[in-house]
């Protein structure tokens, strides 16, 4: 977080981080695209529409006194680019883990899971995280519940950790997750988004 006394502007750097498929750029583009923002979102990716490194877009939100401007990424899922991760986390205020809500992909899940464990240490305990099941409206299969995820990641131990379930393809459940991290980053701030901001 950083503080600009002389703009009176707060800046604050959230990260969608999961594995590789898991709707962390559709999470992002649906939230840039409620808000009447696309043009403020900037996306590398292949010729194929897979992230290569990282989106990137900015949100800044006017208050009374004090501004809030949000720098959101996606850190890419691919192994192929694991290098650039941990620059993307760094300065990191809050991550939006996107996991994919399908059980079959429960070992990806873990494993970029535990790839953000391994970055960020005991640090990591003291992080305020959503973790977002995602794709909740796929028939085919069963449903990774949020009990099942709690069993694998030392739940007890965070100060903030919550989870969300979303449909980013259709946009449900992604500004919620927005704003349950915007409210884990300032609980004494009531913030509700619309298009106007």
């Amino acid at each position: 977080m950083i503080f600009d006394y002389e703009d009176k502007i707060i800046q604050i750097k959230i990260v969608y981080y999961g594995p590789a498929m898991s709707g962390k750029t559709t999470s992002l583009k649906y939230l840039f695209s409620y808000l009447g923002k696309e043009e403020k979102l900037e996306s590398i990716e292949s010729t194929v529409g897979r992230t290569l490194f990282f989106d990137f877009g900015v949100l800044q939100i006017k208050g009374a006194e004090w501004s809030l401007k949000f720098l959101l990424y996606t850190a890419t899922g691919q192994d192929f680019y694991a290098g650039t991760r941990p620059a993307t986390l760094n300065g990191v205020d809050g991550i939006i883990f996107v996991a994919d809500a399908q059980t079959e992909y429960l070992e990806q899940n873990l494993r970029s899971w535990g790839e953000l464990k391994v970055l960020f240490g005991i640090d990591i305990y003291n992080l305020p995280i959503i973790i977002s099941l995602n794709k909740y409206d796929l028939e085919n299969g069963k449903k990774l519940k949020k009990e099942e995820f709690i069993q694998y990641i030392d739940f007890e131990k965070f100060k903030y950790l919550s989870f969300n379930k979303t449909i980013a393809l259709k946009g449900k459940g992604v500004l919620d997750s927005f704003q349950q991290i915007i409210g884990f980053i300032f609980p004494q701030l009531t913030i509700t988004l619309n298009p106007e901001i």
